[in-house]
């Protein structure tokens, strides 16, 4: 008899992929299209939600084959998370554009409600810092521009989501979001897990535009319009794509902390740290009750690389080829703010160190180093909050890259282990959807074999804390001066 499959779509920044995975959880095919992004200001990144969905299509086009639709038993959907997109509940066409998760718009009122004092009570309900990167801010923007008087919003024809909750409306039935895509909007109060009275007065949100909260195996909305799929087939999960990741680790098991590096990064452990300075509080998922996470958010990792590829006109891979010693030169790629665990939206990019002699070998050396010291920085803040961290189980399309490897695990003096499974997101939340289809059981995933390459640190304490320092003072040098005059050192 022809095997079960599970269709795992992953919906990421710059593309969208899809896995067929079978009931020995290997990898039968792949699908992948990409997406594209467009920065019409400064600070601005938007995407458009009908070519996100149009994506999604296609994906499933190019993983799914006419001999394998009818053997699809459900089907499980990983996506970007604090992402925004508003549309009309009646004719589900958007309004405006999807403002990305990398959006920094928001930056101006995300300092007057600091300066305003409602940083403490944000934090406290929503378990993160007040920042532009979360989808708050960027409800309050829509809202404003589309719907300044919030009647169209109260009146429920309009409906506000992150990008599962756009996803999951394409396939008709009731405006629903996932917990823990939920909990990204800065709106969910992390411990009751139902949105917050007081974020939504806060921020603007009338409660009639926001989605129902639901579990991470749903219910949610069948299949409709994914040919070559039968409608009807069963959205079994749904997860971020970062807790999709630390699903597929097998993250719930003790002690385990993993990285994912995409366009940002995520450094991901299960658990709750209370009021961790630097780090947030968020649901990973809800499977038969919520599980809690303790994270770091990086805005711009793999953004950092192909940043310069644009620059240059090359490609990431060629540049990574060409990559050579740093020669002095230190990159802190904060263009739009810094994350985890400085928080810092108004932090400058900045290059420092360059000289006539400086060759963009240099400068790709610098860019792997900014990533490496930037994870680092946040598994730090973890370990500080939740243990010790012995090995770093990491993810990520930039983790092909042995040098980037050899350098976190150089930097950091931890022990890194690399999956061989790049497409984490995917892999994660088809591990989800097969659960909840009776495929295997939480203990048949954890005693799954995973490969994983495995990268040990040569450098000595000594040179780490050098270089450490250096790339502190780098930091230091892109955030802002306060109104003392003084640099921040915390």
């Amino acid at each position: 008899m022809a095997k079960s499959l599970i269709l795992a779509i992953d919906q990421g920044t710059s593309s969208t992929k899809a896995l067929l995975v079978d009931e020995d959880g290997q990898v039968v095919s792949r699908g992948l299209a990409p997406v594209s992004e467009s920065q019409p200001r400064p600070g601005w990144v938007e995407q458009s939600a009908d070519e996100i969905w149009q994506s999604v299509r296609r994906a499933v086009a190019d993983c799914v084959g006419p001999a394998h639709a009818a053997q699809v038993i459900g089907v499980g959907f990983s996506t970007q998370r604090e992402s925004l997109v508003l549309w009309e509940r009646g004719t589900g066409r958007p309004i405006g554009p999807l403002i990305s998760w990398q959006d920094q718009r928001t930056g101006a009122l995300c300092r007057e409600l600091v300066a305003a004092g409602a940083g403490p009570v944000v934090r406290s309900a929503s378990g993160m810092p007040l920042d532009p990167m979360f989808s708050a801010l960027k409800a309050r923007w829509l809202l404003d521009a589309h719907d300044r008087d919030r009647s169209r919003a109260r009146a429920g024809e309009l409906c506000l989501g992150t990008v599962d909750s756009w996803l999951l409306s394409r396939l008709g039935g009731e405006h629903v979001v996932e917990a823990g895509n939920a909990s990204r909007t800065q709106l969910l109060n992390v411990d009751t897990g139902k949105w917050d009275e007081r974020l939504l007065e806060l921020f603007g949100v009338p409660c009639q535009v926001l989605p129902r909260v639901v579990a991470s195996d749903g219910p949610f909305p069948a299949v409709r319009d994914l040919a070559p799929l039968p409608d009807g087939v069963p959205v079994l999960a749904v997860m971020g794509d970062s807790h999709a990741a630390m699903f597929a680790h097998a993250g719930w098991r003790a002690g385990v902390v993993k990285a994912t590096y995409g366009t940002g990064s995520s450094i991901m452990a299960i658990g709750d740290c209370g009021d961790a300075p630097g780090l947030c509080r968020s649901i990973a998922w809800d499977l038969g009750g919520p599980t809690l996470a303790v994270e770091g958010n990086i805005r711009a990792t793999g953004r950092t690389l192909s940043w310069l590829a644009e620059l240059f006109g090359a490609t990431p891979e060629i540049l990574l080829a060409e990559a050579a010693d740093t020669g002095g030169v230190a990159i802190v790629p904060a263009f739009g703010g810094l994350g985890a665990p400085w928080w810092e939206p108004d932090a400058t990019a900045i290059v420092a160190g360059l000289t006539l002699g400086t060759r963009r070998g240099q400068l790709v050396a610098a860019a792997l180093e900014a990533i490496a010291f930037q994870v680092e920085d946040v598994v730090a803040a973890l370990e500080r909050a939740t243990g010790e961290v012995r090995v770093l189980l990491a993810d990520g399309g930039l983790t092909r890259s042995d040098r980037l490897m050899r350098l976190q695990a150089d930097i950091s003096g931890r022990r890194v282990a690399r999956t061989g499974e790049h497409d984490l997101s995917c892999l994660g939340v088809a591990d989800a959807a097969g659960l909840v289809a009776g495929l295997w059981t939480l203990q048949q995933l954890e005693r799954r074999p995973r490969t994983a390459d495995e990268y040990t640190p040569v450098s000595d304490q000594a040179e780490r804390a050098a270089r450490r320092a250096a790339w502190r003072e780098a930091v230091q040098r892109s955030r802002p001066v306060p109104a003392t005059g003084e640099r921040r050192t915390t």
